[in-house]
Parts: C-alpha cells; sequence; structure tokens
C-alpha cells in the first residue's frame, strides 16, 4: 500500500485499525511505532494556533509540514511527531484545547515589557 491510500483508509474509517497500524510501522519504521504509541497515549493536542505533540522530554509544535523538533531541524526529515500530527488530525483522535498555543508562551510580563523597566 502507498502512503497516499494509507492517509486515504486513515481519514474514511477513522480509525486505527490493526492492519493499518501494521502498514504504518511497515512504511515508517520506529517512526510509525513512536507516532502510534503518542496517539494511543493521548499526548496530541490541537490548539486553535497550533498542533502540538508531548515528547519524552518537552513539547513540539507542529504546524503543516514543520516540526520544531531538533530532528526535524538537523535532519531536515520528517519526524514522528509531524506523523503522529497527520496521523491524529486524519482519524480526529487528539485533545482539542480551545486556548492559542502562542498565549501559554507570554507569562505576567510579555518579554517585549520585560526589559524595559
Amino acid at each position: 500500500m502507498d502512503v497516499e491510500h494509507l492517509f486515504e483508509l486513515l481519514a474514511e474509517r477513522k480509525s486505527l485499525t490493526p492492519e493499518l497500524c501494521d502498514e504504518i510501522i511497515r512504511i515508517y519504521g520506529e517512526r510509525g511505532r513512536k507516532a502510534l504509541q503518542a496517539i494511543d497515549e493521548r499526548r496530541i493536542k490541537k490548539y486553535r494556533d497550533f498542533f502540538i505533540v508531548v515528547g519524552a522530554s518537552d513539547e513540539y509544535i507542529v504546524d503543516e509540514d514543520f516540526c520544531t523538533c531538533r530532528d526535524f531541524i538537523f535532519r531536515k526529515g520528517r519526524c514522528w511527531h509531524e506523523l503522529a500530527v497527520k496521523i491524529a488530525a486524519a482519524i480526529g483522535s487528539f485533545d482539542e484545547i480551545e486556548l492559542w498555543y502562542q498565549d501559554t508562551w507570554i507569562g505576567d510580563d510579555p518579554p517585549d515589557k520585560q526589559y524595559l523597566s
């Protein structure tokens, strides 16, 4: 099965069947396995502005074909976070949070005001 057909089936069925999980792992290997684990553990969050994947040591912003993880930035390849978001979005398996993720970056003192006083 090719990738395009895989994602068509995921969107159509809105679930991860054992056969589709096996196909994801066959195509993507360890990255597929990690993506499926993150979905199973409900570590995909959809804020108003970004998808967030909660990793082992940090949270990663995933926006279309971009991820803030080191794997994506330094190896210039697709990472498991991006794959997890793509799968989760296809089947609707993510926690939706009605906040702007960007607002979580700013504490009581916005960064542009902290150094002006």
